[in-house]
């Protein structure tokens, strides 16, 4: 965890949804003494400028246009420079690939001692629901956004993570 990796940092955490929130009030338990945290989306985290960020998991649950206004407006919120750093699901989406990428990933899932019936159950529900875009096209959008030296660092199935500078 960032905040016991460094206990001179300061935190702000942005989610939608309480109880995201109230489940980081648990865990980080004494470090919230130097974490504020806002119901909403980026427009409820404050201007800045911050020396990083992180988007964790939302940004997939959001349309192409929904994806490229946050970015530009995590961006706006950056010292020159920041690091940032976003973590999703990405993956090819052309032909039967879609399909083919979430079927690997709910057996990887199952042999991972998941729930079949589980399993099953999210791989249907992010194949009818996930605005899922291809890696290509989640680099570009924060280029687009404003970021600059974008890079895949990491890569497992159909997640992925990139680090970028403002």
């Amino acid at each position: 965890m960032l905040a016991e990796a460094h206990p001179r940092w300061t935190f702000v955490g942005v989610d939608p949804a309480r109880e995201m929130l109230l489940q980081a009030e648990r865990v980080l338990g004494r470090a919230m003494e130097r974490v504020m945290l806002a119901e909403g989306y980026i427009d409820a985290a404050p201007a800045g400028p911050f020396d990083a960020a992180t988007y964790l998991l939302s940004i997939r649950l959001r349309k192409t246009a929904e994806r490229e206004t946050t970015v530009r407006a995590i961006h706006r919120r950056l010292r020159p420079g920041a690091p940032f750093v976003a973590a999703h699901g990405s993956f090819p989406q052309a032909d039967n690939a879609r399909s083919r990428w979430l079927v690997r990933c709910e057996a990887y899932t199952i042999a991972s001692e998941a729930d079949p019936e589980q399993a099953g159950k999210a791989r249907a529900a992010d194949e009818a629901h996930l605005p899922a875009l291809t890696p290509e096209d989640d680099a570009a959008i924060l280029a687009r956004g404003g970021f600059h030296d974008v890079e895949l660092f990491y890569a497992a199935f159909t997640w992925r993570r990139w680090v970028a500078r403002a």
